[in-house]
């Protein structure tokens, strides 16, 4: 059967390619040509155009694209207090490309403001999903990122000279936020997470313990941060997490299967459902997925690729869907793209009609999985 709650059958992680008016305005603010002002009435404007084209296609949800923002994390952490962003001599390197010089440190004590930009950001989302009869989703990045990106080097050691005490105000200042965006309204928030592919991986875990960090117990150091950051949440707000490999500009970073932290990660901390990326081989098979609890947690099954736009076939999606059955019940599953299709502003590498194809795809094949 469909859901009536998230995650949807048919669900999607988040960010959308961004629209070239957009681009043009961010150039032009850039150059000092328009205001701040002048963008934000641009990006009003595309925004409600794709919370209508996401209902259009059939999804129950929409997100803003994140159009507002650069990154998918930099903008939302940079703005915690006690956060700011800098540039380090080197970007994140990808397979084969590196991204622009910029990050995030922690220089104070964390907490989270009553006036962090992306409340007012979701509340304009609300806006439009009520018009459009779909639920507003907010993506935000996860706690772990904050710590992982940078370790223990991009934190202040005369503020936070026990790390624990920043771990300990971390889940502090998520709780904070998670009852913010609950009380903007908010009934489906996402914390996006690199961090548990990158566990999954030697390579990562290699470079993270050659710069002093105790890699043996990063899961359930970030477990428990997420419990303790969910733990209030009400009733009707569903939590959910995508758990990424890396993708910028349709290149990636982690590779590996989840076995390594899939008990930990669906047994073992709290959310309401999963995005996991299926969609190549570096994911490995689904039979970390009997780790999922029976009951009303949800797997959604990524094997719908947003790195490029060839559209996959309905018939494999499904065969996919019904082997990953073998391990998770049928009716905790449901279909995504594997990752957004702009994680930064400067997107995967396919056309707008191609993403959009492939966001219809999911909810024909949900529709003729689970039924109308």
């Amino acid at each position: 059967m469909q859901r009536t709650k998230a995650p949807f059958r048919a669900d999607e992680v988040g960010s959308l390619l961004r629209p070239a008016k957009i681009k043009e305005a961010r150039a032009k603010l850039e150059k000092g040509e328009i205001s701040a002002d002048d963008l934000r009435k641009v990006e009003d404007m595309e925004i409600e155009k794709i919370v209508h084209r996401q209902a259009s296609v059939g999804l129950k949800l929409a997100t803003d694209g994140e159009f507002r923002r650069s990154w998918w994390h930099f903008d939302f952490l940079s703005k915690l207090t006690g956060a700011e962003m800098f540039h380090p001599d080197e970007g994140i390197q990808f397979t084969g490309i590196q991204t622009r010089h910029e990050a995030v440190r922690v220089i104070g004590k964390l907490d989270f403001p009553d006036d962090h930009p992306m409340l007012a950001h979701f509340k304009f989302l609300k806006k439009q999903c009520d018009i459009a009869h779909v639920t507003p989703k907010m993506t935000i990045p996860s706690p772990a990122v904050l710590h992982f990106r940078g370790g223990r080097k991009s934190i202040s050691k005369e503020v936070y000279p026990n790390i624990e005490v920043l771990f300990e105000d971390l889940a502090k200042t998520y709780r904070k936020a998670v009852k913010a965006f609950y009380d903007a309204g908010c009934r489906y928030l996402q914390f996006d997470d690199t961090v548990w592919a990158y566990l999954c991986s030697q390579d990562e875990l290699n470079k993270v313990r050659a710069r002093g960090e105790d890699a043996d117990h990063l899961q359930e150091i970030y477990a428990r941060i997420i419990n303790y950051a969910i733990a209030e949440r009400p009733a009707d707000m569903t939590i959910t997490t995508h758990v990424c490999r890396g993708n910028f500009r349709s290149t990636w970073i982690s590779s590996g299967g989840y076995e390594p932290v899939a008990e930990t990660l669906l047994a073992g901390t709290n959310y309401d459902g999963y995005f996991l990326e299926y969609d190549s081989e570096r994911a490995g098979g689904f039979e970390p997925l009997r780790y999922l609890p029976q009951g009303n947690k949800v797997v959604v099954v990524g094997v719908i690729t947003s790195k490029s736009g060839a559209l996959e076939k309905k018939d494999d999606i499904k065969r996919r869907l019904e082997e990953a059955s073998k391990y998770a019940p049928l009716d905790q599953l449901a279909v995504s793209p594997q990752c957004g299709f702009a994680s930064t502003e400067e997107g995967n590498i396919l056309t707008e009609d191609e993403q959009w194809a492939k966001l219809k795809l999911a909810v024909d094949v949900a529709n003729e999985v689970w039924g109308k």
